[in-house]
């Protein structure tokens, strides 16, 4: 029996050339598909279920298994994801954040993303930033600008510096309030577009998502606001968790047999316990490896990124595929 999953996390998944938002960081269509061919060519996609199994039962899985994912519940995964993977019989697991699809509001994460890709020069952002901060000091009792800058612009694999310090001050570091204000100031000044009619142009609906379960797509948690939950208490975790497991039931979920995304790849052990007292299947993390199928540690599976995976169906297998 192979024990090991390569489970592939996706986000954004457009026509770059053509979208308003050209630098956003996403995969191009014919790179997915391109992804998909060499995918289909050197490994076994299976199921969300055929994962839940084997470690439920230990049901064998294929070698080289690969599951894909699919995080946020963008309108790409229906007009460009969805298509592919019924004309190739594969499944995808998708977890919408609740509160973007029902209230129509947009994630912060996304806020940030959109205004990094309105911005040629990111010290832009970084300089309003900076404004906000001033202004605010004394209310939030703040550190200095330099103090922060220094201690979160980190350049990472996949962003610089900059990047790193917007996504990191607007994301985690300030008082959730002061984040809140900072980020529709922004949003308002780079994209300026009203917040409901973003929302409704960046992700799917009820309908859309029913459709996908309808035709054997896997629907999973992502929390209701999209909290890092490691940032809250148990009791507000299990208030996230529990709203999107009344989501899942609304529009048709198998709630039995249910699964998590951490957003942010944010946990502790107050999450795993609320996942065991809700039944959670298994959970997937953000961290970056092949996946081993070990119930024990089934709410730590962890996920390649796409840019992890070659983008070229004549690609020979790389150093993931050794690791499979």
């Amino acid at each position: 029996m192979a024990n090991k999953v390569t489970i592939v996390m996706y986000h954004y998944v457009r026509e770059l050339g053509y979208s308003r938002y050209s630098e956003i960081k996403g995969l191009d269509t014919n790179l997915f598909r391109e992804q998909i061919a060499y995918l289909k060519k050197y490994y076994s996609f299976i199921t969300m279920e055929q994962l839940i199994d084997a470690l439920d039962y230990n049901t064998p899985l294929p070698e080289k298994a690969v599951l894909l994912s699919f995080d946020d519940a963008y309108i790409d995964h229906y007009t460009q994801v969805f298509p592919i993977l019924v004309d190739n019989g594969i499944q995808g697991s998708f977890y919408p954040p609740v509160r973007a699809i029902t209230e129509h509001r947009v994630l912060d994460v996304n806020k940030i993303h959109f205004i990094l890709a309105s911005v040629a020069d990111k010290m832009e952002v970084v300089n309003e930033i900076f404004k906000i901060l001033d202004q605010h000091s004394d209310q939030y009792a703040l550190e200095s600008n330099d103090f922060y800058y220094n201690k979160l612009a980190k350049a990472n694999r996949f962003d610089t510096m900059d990047v790193i310090f917007i996504k990191r001050i607007l994301q985690v570091e300030l008082p959730e309030e002061l984040r809140l204000i900072a980020t529709d100031i922004l949003f308002k000044k780079f994209v300026g577009i009203e917040e409901e009619a973003f929302s409704r142009e960046l992700y799917m609906n009820i309908d859309q998502i029913k459709t996908m379960k309808k035709y054997g797509m896997h629907i999973g948690s992502h929390g209701f606001d999209h909290y890092w939950l490691n940032s809250l208490t148990k009791e507000q975790q299990d208030v996230e968790i529990k709203k999107s497991l009344e989501f899942i039931k609304d529009i048709g979920g198998d709630v039995d047999n249910w699964t998590m995304c951490y957003p942010y790849g944010g946990y502790n052990d107050d999450t795993l316990s609320i996942l065991k007292k809700y039944k959670c299947k298994l959970a997937l993390t953000t961290i970056v490896n092949v996946a081993h199928v070990n119930p024990h540690k089934r709410f730590e599976l962890e996920r390649l990124d796409t840019n992890d995976i070659p983008k070229d169906r004549n690609s020979e297998p790389d150093k993931w595929y050794t690791k499979a």
